[in-house]
């Protein structure tokens, strides 16, 4: 079963991403640049990612004292997607780039996560790249930048550390300026750094020559004092090796030490970093601390890394489609294959009768047609993410100013409802194998631990939520959520002249409304302990929302161009979405009745009754 015909039909029939070549930035392009994009990262996913899924699950990476060691497997892949430019596929020509649309890019690297998501995309070397070219210096930009928009260094993102996990405003890692001779570094304002990160991915490895990490990190005030909360968080580069500003390596180490490497249920064939800046070991200039330069103000490190992370939660959450997508894949094919059973009923009791397939078991038909509506549906919606980075970048102003407002909006959601559902998805195609899917015999088990890695990183859903609830649905006056509304009655009104869709169309209106009463419920007293209480049933109910509106948009598309459902893909389409419509929009209701009264039950219980 290929991918191919999703991404088609999502890209061309219902984005319509070849308009995108009407404006200046994509002129050059056309459906067939687009295809062979498409094509050659396709190949390479086939040729290099998914034969060796379980090669780089079982060979964990391994520090051997000096380096991190890693399966051959994991260099030859990466090499192959350097060499195919998608590293700097949708930059400028000028730094290497190709111009193309995000939203053909966001397409094109599904193929890679869905074939191996451990060996990976590269994700945060893009992400890591674009912050610098947003908030950089032009010297940063050159010998940092490009340098890893090329694949000659990788990149990382330092937030977390032991003592702090994801509470930013307890960052204790201290930054100093390295002495008044650096302070005009053409690299940037010089720092040493002192301090421990913990979490950070693909923190050592020998894939590259050097890695680029992106550092938060405190500049103490006047008295030597670290400034509590947020205000006094710094964004620095602190690269693995000293370079020049010609990006030529000095062949000084800075001082980044590997204190060791985390052994992780999932994404095994990543490397997960405790990192040590500033111990000593590996002092510059006979100095220790770890040299870096600042980036951007002082004092606004969060501002700028923010640029960074809401990109990453964008690559999460289509990290967890695809291993939901890949889970969905291989249990449809087995239920084709595997024959178990007989049909419910006196036929079904006569023994001398051959076995049915499983897929023939309605309870079956049930979990495949879950993981379609789950799979099928937050793809879409990573895609019209994409699809809406592309607007923010190049549309008028006006539709610019738009897509940054429902991007705001829809980020939590493309992070969270993909990392809960699509990993819902892969506990199904455990299931539909019995116990063979409980096995290493099959793939399905490695999915479900990859995936159970994307409730957590990039933000945990409880973070999420509160964001969410907290400040997206609420900022600008609502403005965001307002034009999310307008955007779901749009399709309300098409879907409802489809006789197919009416029904639909029509309680997809009432769960707008719902939600739009939930949100004013939850903030009634003015109190947000009291509506923050169940941002997380928020957050589920939203999300149900939103992709039953994708759904029912792509229904919708689906039928507009074959009314009669005589290909079976149309068919899919609208049974997904009935499935979606029947089965879990209803759901929200008891979501949204806790958020609604403010329910203190979990807030409220004294932490000796747990």
């Amino acid at each position: 079963m290929s991918l191919r015909p999703t991404l088609d039909f999502l890209l061309y029939d219902w984005l319509h991403a070849e308009s995108l070549n009407e404006r200046e930035r994509f002129a050059d392009h056309s459906r067939e640049t687009f295809d062979a994009v498409l094509d050659t990262c396709e190949r390479i996913a086939r040729e290099k990612y998914a034969p060796f899924n379980r090669i780089v699950d079982t060979q964990e990476p391994h520090f051997d004292g000096e380096k991190v060691i890693l399966p051959q497997a994991t260099h030859d892949a990466h090499k192959a997607f350097v060499e195919s430019g998608m590293m700097s596929a949708a930059q400028d020509y000028d730094i290497g780039g190709m111009q193309l649309p995000y939203t053909v890019q966001a397409a094109a690297n599904a193929f890679f996560a869905m074939a191996s998501v451990s060996i990976g995309s590269n994700m945060l070397t893009s992400g890591n790249a674009n912050l610098l070219m947003v908030h950089g210096t032009e010297m940063q930009k050159e010998v940092f930048a490009k340098n890893e928009f090329s694949g000659r260094w990788a990149g990382t993102m330092c937030l977390s550390e032991p003592q702090a996990g994801s509470s930013l405003s307890d960052v204790a890692t201290r930054a100093v300026p390295d002495g008044p001779d650096f302070q005009n570094d053409p690299l940037g304002p010089r720092y040493r750094l002192t301090g421990n990160k913990m979490w950070i991915s693909s923190g050592d490895h020998e894939l590259t020559e050097n890695i680029v990490h992106i550092v938060l990190a405190k500049i103490p005030d006047e008295n030597g004092k670290l400034i509590p909360g947020t205000r006094g968080i710094s964004l620095f580069i602190v690269p693995k090796r000293m370079v020049d500003t010609r990006g030529n390596l000095t062949g000084e180490r800075n001082d980044v030490a590997l204190a060791g490497l985390n052994h992780k249920l999932g994404w095994r064939g990543t490397t997960n970093t405790l990192l040590n800046f500033g111990e000593g070991k590996y002092p510059v200039g006979g100095k220790a601390g770890a040299v870096g330069y600042l980036v951007g103000q002082p004092g606004k490190g969060l501002h700028c890394m923010f640029h960074m992370m809401n990109e990453a939660r964008i690559g999460v959450g289509t990290a967890a489609v695809m291993l939901g997508m890949a889970g969905y894949h291989a249990s449809l094919e087995y239920a084709k294959t595997r024959p178990q059973g007989r049909p419910a009923g006196p036929a079904g009791k006569d023994s001398a009768k051959p076995q049915v397939r499983i897929i023939e078991h309605s309870d079956v038909r049930r979990m495949l047609l879950a993981q379609k509506a789950y799979c099928e549906g937050a793809l879409a919606l990573e895609l019209y993410c994409a699809r809406l980075v592309d607007e923010q970048k190049t549309g008028t102003p006006e539709a610019a100013d738009d897509a940054r407002l429902l991007l705001e909006v829809l980020t939590p959601i493309a992070k969270s409802w993909p990392s809960e559902w699509c990993l819902e998805a892969n506990s199904l195609a455990i299931q539909i194998h019995g116990g063979y899917g409980y096995t290493r015999d099959f793939p399905v088990e490695q999915y479900w631990r990859d995936n159970r890695l994307n409730m957590i990183h990039e933000g945990t859903h409880g973070i999420q939520a509160a964001d969410l609830l907290g400040r997206k649905v609420l900022m600008e006056d609502g403005r965001g959520l307002t034009l999310l509304g307008g955007r779901i009655a749009d399709t309300i009104r098409r879907a409802a002249a489809q006789p197919a869709l009416a029904g639909h169309a029509k309680s997809l209106g009432a769960a707008l409304q719902r939600i739009a009463s939930a949100t004013k419920a939850a903030w009634a007293t003015g109190n947000p302990q009291e509506a923050l209480a169940n941002a997380v049933p928020y957050m589920q109910a939203f999300g149900h929302v939103v992709l039953a509106w994708i759904w029912l948009d792509v229904a919708e598309r689906a039928l507009e161009a074959d009314a009669a459902k005589s290909q079976p893909a149309t068919a899919g389409r609208v049974g997904a979405t009935d499935f979606f419509f029947n089965y879990e929009l209803p759901k929200i209701g008891a979501w949204l009745n806790v958020v609604e009264s403010r329910d203190p039950t979990c807030a409220a219980l004294p932490e000796e009754a747990f």
